[in-house]
């Protein structure tokens, strides 16, 4: 069975939120796909299983607290200073983080079952909120899912290295799975 109706807090005790990134461009062989780690973030659930349209979801992500865990591909493995430098660009040249300290996400919409089920809502990136939509899934008290995030279309520039040889795809994806345990 999977979570019942009501109010849940979720965070990074219950769960966790990454961000995985792909690699284009005819320099890609020299970078490597990442998996970043949101650690500070928090998400407001209202479930209403039979009446799934009364469901809520708000989320609000601090954006200093992005942490590469890993990388995948490339030529060499990624190193300390790597995972320092990357962070730095996410913040400096990325996020903006000093002017846009929050990401936040809320819901308009919530349809389906607990078995599969979307939410549509609006995501604010960088000052600029445009829609985006959630697949997502319950069972067994956890909660999993996705969601494609195009950065241009938050007027992001997919980031560039070894004069634009080596290109990050402009889609990424945000994942997250979190246990679903009452909040107070």
């Amino acid at each position: 069975m999977g979570a019942g109706d009501g109010g849940y807090e979720l965070g990074p005790v219950s769960g966790q939120l990454l961000i995985k990134t792909t690699r284009t461009g005819l320099g890609a062989r020299a970078g490597h796909d990442l998996t970043i780690e949101v650690t500070r973030w928090r998400a407001d659930v209202i479930v209403d299983v039979t009446h799934p349209s009364a469901s809520s979801v708000t989320v609000e992500v601090d954006t200093d607290s992005f942490e590469v865990r890993a990388g995948s591909g490339g030529i060499k493995p990624l190193t300390e200073s790597d995972r320092a430098q990357i962070k730095a660009t996410i913040q400096q040249k990325v996020l903006h983080t000093s002017r846009h300290p929050t990401i936040t996400f809320q819901s308009t919409r919530v349809e389906g079952t607990t078995d599969s089920f979307t939410v549509d809502g609006d995501l604010t990136i960088a000052g600029v909120t445009q829609p985006v939509t959630v697949q997502g899934r319950i069972a067994d008290s956890r909660v999993q899912g996705s969601a494609t995030i195009v950065q241009t279309r938050w007027g992001i520039r997919p980031y560039t290295g070894f004069f634009g040889a080596l290109k990050l795809s402009d889609e990424v994806r945000a994942e997250f799975g979190a246990d679903l345990t009452s909040g107070g």
